[in-house]
């Protein structure tokens, strides 16, 4: 539930494209008697996804504003001193107008240029995904709370329902609306959660108009889905090489190269689906290991105590390598891992035969390659 809560909520800050004017302004106006002097702070992210700030002003009579000139659209956070919350906006050149309420910013209302008015209209829908998000999940929880399980396992049902109609509007939406910044937003969102196969992601971003591949966002995909390319099954996986819990250095090719199967697993101490997913992974290796398979696993920690606490407590009997950068490892970067746990099973000449298996299905593909 967590899950797709965060996929609905995640598409709320999409964003959207352009204008033909030389700069833009940003003409804010707040009801609820917010007092004169009240700062006003607009925010974006930076490469590493943290906020940074780029102006600040005030608000008098209700009103404030911002201005000035962007060389391409990029999503930006209104934030209000003492208050809870902020308000997603796309800076792009232009007159953006933006109203809300001082104690319901969440409801904000956006308009004035084509991309802000697209994501408005996006936007409109996806609240009311969430709210039926979080009224599934109040739901359950009294529903729980009252020990009533048949009602929780009809909301269960009801609510994978739910997953897949909000997976389909996000779909959707990136299909029907190829010229809007915010389809492509919607593709990155799909592409790192992995909702659909990747050559379906591929074909919805092929489809996006040459400008809106040519933002920010879409040459980071592109980027991406290059990189995916020597990672699909059917390819020979990258070879790469780091340092072992004992600090010597050993390479993919190394294990590969005694095994019949090899399972890169690419997991870290803090991840704790990570963690459950380990006794599958040690299951199929003490029944399988001596008929061919081994695994390597690529630790993305940062603390070399907790990644080898890890290893130990677990009981992971094979073979690890990490290079203590999390995301930044470049063999993570090389994979093109934004998420863990992942995984690629390869043959005995090093070709990923399968991706991303779990618990059976790991233990059945197993079986079936080994005999």
């Amino acid at each position: 539930m967590k899950k797709i809560i965060a996929i609905v909520l995640g598409v709320l800050v999409l964003a959207s494209c352009s204008s033909k004017s030389d700069g833009y302004t940003v003409n804010g106006t707040i009801s609820g008697e917010p007092e004169n002097g009240l700062k006003i702070f607009l925010k974006t992210t930076d490469s590493l996804n943290q906020l940074i700030d780029i102006d600040t002003t005030t608000i008098e009579n209700g009103i404030f504003t911002f201005s000035g000139a962007q060389s391409e659209p990029k999503l930006h956070y209104i934030f209000v001193d003492q208050v809870r919350g902020n308000v997603p906006v796309v800076l792009e050149n232009g007159d953006i107008e933006v109203e809300f309420q001082k104690d319901s910013i969440a409801f904000a209302k956006i308009k004035g240029t084509e991309q802000n008015d697209m994501f408005m209209d996006f936007l409109t829908e996806s609240r009311k995904l969430s709210e039926r998000a979080l009224s599934m999940q109040n739901d359950m929880r009294m529903a729980a709370q009252k020990q009533d399980t048949a009602t929780v396992t009809a909301l269960r049902e009801e609510f994978i329902e739910f997953q897949e109609e909000a997976k389909n509007f996000n779909v959707n939406y990136a299909k029907e609306n190829p010229s809007a910044l915010i389809a492509v937003l919607i593709v990155g969102n799909l592409l790192n959660t992995k909702a659909i196969p990747v050559n379906e992601v591929r074909e919805i971003f092929e489809n996006l108009t040459p400008e809106i591949k040519a933002t920010e966002p879409g040459k980071k995909i592109q980027e991406q889905l290059d990189k995916m390319k020597s990672t699909e099954v059917g390819d020979v996986a990258p070879d790469f090489s780091a340092p072992t819990p004992n600090g010597n250095l050993l390479a993919l090719s190394d294990v590969t190269g005694n095994s019949k199967l090899t399972l890169v697993d690419f997991w870290a101490a803090w991840c704790r689906p990570c963690r459950e997913e380990n006794p599958n992974i040690v299951a199929v290796y003490n029944k399988f290991h001596d008929k061919g398979f081994n695994v390597i696993g690529v630790s993305l920690d940062t603390q070399a105590d907790a990644w080898k606490g890890a290893i130990a407590s677990d009981g992971l009997a094979w073979n690890h390598i990490s290079n203590l950068q999390r995301f930044n490892d470049p063999i993570a970067r090389m994979y093109n891992i934004n998420a863990i746990p992942a995984a690629f099973l390869l043959d005995e000449n090093g070709v990923i035969v399968a991706r991303d298996l779990r618990g059976p299905e790991l233990e059945e593909k197993v079986a079936q390659m080994l005999n």
